[in-house]
């Protein structure tokens, strides 16, 4: 099919490798616009936009589409589909209606819970047993759009927001290159009106743990945000982000540090900490963050 695809971040980049290596004719991609990133702020290419220039396609990155003129050079491309995976604009009603089957959008959550811009982190945070990926008609609202394909998956019990998002990245690349093979065939399931939850993006705010929690709800909040934005927590005046944890049966003043292990106590219940990262340094396990640096009893987490 001649398709145009719209995303931006990593979560993208398998999707569209899935759509060129199934024969699609990619007839454009759009992504949001190079933003400055790293120590000199040079702006910097999105992975969808630098991954699209190595396979030879043609890219646009439009800071809006409201512009009737850029909704014209949209349909212009004549579209049969256009791909939306994460793309970070609202596609006003001319651009949902100029590819002759629409907008498909792939969404990591079951629909309709978790609806919105963190369904990856929520899903975690929530303590859901499972997720998954399902290919929606898009329409003008948010994420309301009726579902074409959709496919569960387990969320482990040591699952982080970085192991989940590879994981459904990979579901919805397979299940869109299946959806536009079955497209004709397939028959589009409205959304139930019951069960809606929105994932809402993450504010920072949230990132701070709180140590008077229950244990669950910390482990949680870890594995929920890690790697980005991290879980944070201060230790004698340093900033620390925790990037793994797992519950375990032990009891203390909540943010004690319990033993040399790195046992922190919650309200209720501990985590012992398995991965964090320091200030300035890069991601560690908690072993060889304790080689260098002596924590234990007596030591007290969220202070600083």
């Amino acid at each position: 099919m001649r398709v145009v695809f719209m995303g931006t971040p990593d979560f993208s980049v398998p999707v569209l490798e899935a759509l060129v290596a199934a024969g699609h004719d990619i007839a454009c991609v759009y992504c949001q616009p190079p933003r400055p990133a790293g120590r000199g702020k040079k702006d910097r290419p999105s992975p969808v936009q630098a991954r699209a220039e190595a396979l030879g396609l043609p890219v646009r990155h439009p800071e809006r589409l409201r512009d009737p003129a850029e909704q014209q050079a949209f349909a212009d491309l004549k579209p049969e589909v256009a791909v939306v995976v994460a793309y970070g604009l609202i596609l006003p009603q001319p651009v949902l209606d100029a590819p002759d089957h629409g907008c498909l959008n792939i969404h990591a959550s079951l629909l309709p819970r978790w609806r919105g811009a963190a369904p990856i982190q929520r899903a975690i945070m929530a303590g859901d047993r499972e997720t998954g990926v399902c290919i929606m008609r898009m329409e003008a609202g948010l994420d309301t759009g009726p579902v074409l394909l959709r496919e569960a998956l387990q969320i482990a019990p040591d699952e982080t927001a970085g192991t989940l998002h590879d994981r459904l990245s990979a579901l919805g690349a397979r299940l869109i290159v299946e959806a536009l093979d079955r497209l004709d065939a397939l028959a589009p399931e409205p959304q139930p009106e019951e069960g809606v939850t929105y994932a809402d993006k993450i504010d920072k705010a949230e990132a701070r743990i709180d140590w008077t929690r229950p244990a669950a709800e910390v482990d949680r909040l870890i594995r929920g945000l890690s790697p980005f934005p991290g879980a944070w927590t201060g230790l004698r005046g340093e900033r620390l982000k925790l990037l793994n944890a797992h519950v375990v049966d032990a009891e203390g003043d909540p943010g004690a540090v319990l033993d040399d292990r790195l046992t922190v106590a919650c309200g209720s219940g501990a985590v012992r900490i398995t991965r964090l990262q320091r200030a300035g340094r890069g991601a560690q396990s908690a072993q060889d963050v304790l080689r260098g640096w002596s924590i234990g009893p007596g030591d007290r987490m969220g202070e600083g």
